[in-house]
C-alpha cells in the first residue's frame, strides 16, 4: 500500500530500541536501520542492562555512526557533570549531534537511590539541566549551588558534535519548564490531542517568559500495525503494562480524557487506543493518527514498536519498522 505525498505529513520520522538490551550487539541492527532509511535519528530510554550511552558508543565503534537520543535517562543515576561528560562522549563516539534527554523518573526510583524523593521534581529537573547545560556551553557561572544540584567544576573544552539538551514531559508544568530552558522536549504515549491543548501551549508559555524560541517537540509514539493472533489490545498492553501503573502516567492519561480508571488492564489497554495514545490500524490508518501529530505541533515522531517486540519477537518490531519507515518516511 503506498502512501500519497500529502499522507506523509510528519517532518522527521525516528526509531526506538524497542527493548532492553542484554547484549551490545542487540543495538547493532537498529543503528543500521537508521543509517540505511530515513529515519532520522535511534532513540533508547533508559535501560538498566545495557546503558543507554554504552550500547550506542559500541554500535559507534562497530561502524554505526548514527544520531542518537536518549528518551529519557533518569536524573538520580548520575550527577549532572557525569551526565554533561557522557553526552559529550557519546557526540565526540558517534560524530553526530546527540539529544540528551533527562527525566526526575518515578518517585519509588528517587527514593530508592537517593534515600528520599525529590520535594519539588521541577526544581530539582530546573537545577539539573541548568547544570548540564551551564557545563556543555563552557559558562564560568556553572558554579551556581542550588537546592538539589550544583557543580563548581568545568567542562575541560574540547571540540565535539552539539548536544541538544531535552526534558521529559508528561504535565503542563514540566512543560513549561521546557519551554524555558530545554532544546527539546519528549514525550511519551501522549495523544495527539493532549500535546495540541495541553503541552504545546504550555511549552509556548514557558519559552515566552523566558524569552527565548519554543523548544522542538519530540514524541515518542506506541503503535502497531494490525496483525493475525493479537488484538490491539493487547499489543497496547504487551507495550505499555509498567506506565498504565505508574501514577504519573494515570494522572497524564486522565488529563487528556483517556478512561484508566478501574482494575483490568486490558480494559486500560483498549482505552489507550480509543483515546488516541496508542495507535493501531493498518497503514493508511497509522498514517492519519499520525497526521495528528504533525497538526498539534510535533517535529520528530519517535516510531515505538515495543508491544510488536513483546507480542512477536524483534524480528516481527524489525520488519513492521522497514514497513512503516518505507511508506512514512
Amino acid at each position: 500500500m503506498q502512501l500519497s505525498e500529502t499522507e506523509k505529513v510528519v517532518t522527521a520520522y525516528s526509531v526506538l530500541l524497542p527493548f532492553l538490551p542484554r547484549r551490545p550487539e542487540q543495538v547493532l541492527p537498529y543503528a543500521a536501520l537508521v543509517q540505511w532509511t530515513r529515519a532520522q535519528r535511534l532513540w533508547q530510554g533508559q535501560a538498566l542492562y545495557v546503558e543507554p550511552h554504552q550500547g550506542f558508543a559500541y554500535a559507534a565503534g562497530a561502524g554505526f555512526r548514527v544520531p542518537v537520543g536518549l528518551g529519557v535517562t533518569l536524573m538520580p543515576l548520575r550527577h549532572p557533570y557525569e551526565a554533561a561528560l557522557q553526552a559529550r562522549s557519546l557526540a565526540m563516539a558517534t560524530g553526530q549531534p546527540v539529544i540528551a534527554g533527562f527525566g526526575p523518573g518515578a518517585k519509588q526510583f528517587q527514593r530508592g537511590l537517593l534515600g528520599a524523593s525529590y520535594t519539588s521534581p521541577l526544581t530539582a529537573a530546573r537545577e539539573y539541566l541548568t547544570v548540564i547545560r551551564r557545563l556543555l556551553d563552557g559558562d564560568i557561572q556553572s558554579a551556581r549551588e542550588g537546592e538539589y544540584f550544583g557543580c563548581g567544576a568545568e567542562l575541560a573544552a574540547f571540540p565535539a558534535p552539539r548536544v541538544d539538551i531535552g526534558l521529559g514531559v508528561l504535565r503542563p508544568g514540566m512543560a513549561r519548564l521546557a519551554g524555558e530552558i530545554a532544546d527539546v522536549a519528549i514525550t511519551w504515549l501522549t495523544p495527539a490531542s493532549y500535546l495540541r491543548e495541553t503541552v504545546v501551549p504550555a511549552l509556548r508559555e514557558g519559552a515566552e517568559a523566558a524569552g527565548r524560541p519554543v523548544p522542538r517537540l519530540t514524541a515518542i509514539v506506541p503503535l502497531a500495525l494490525n496483525r493475525p493472533g493479537h488484538t490491539a489490545a493487547e499489543v497496547a498492553l504487551a507495550s505499555n503494562a509498567a506506565h498504565i501503573r505508574a501514577p504519573h502516567y494515570i494522572d497524564m492519561l486522565r488529563r487528556s480524557g483517556v478512561d484508566v480508571a478501574g482494575d483490568d488492564p486490558l480494559t486500560h489497554a483498549a482505552a489507550l487506543i480509543k483515546g488516541g495514545a496508542f495507535l493501531s490500524g493498518d497503514l493508511l490508518d497509522i498514517a492519519a493518527q499520525l497526521a495528528d501529530y504533525r497538526v498539534a505541533g510535533v517535529d520528530e515522531v519517535v516510531l515505538n514498536v515495543t508491544g510488536v517486540c513483546n507480542v512477536s519477537g524483534p524480528q516481527a518490531a524489525m520488519e513492521e519498522l522497514k514497513t512503516l519507515l518505507a511508506e512514512l518516511a
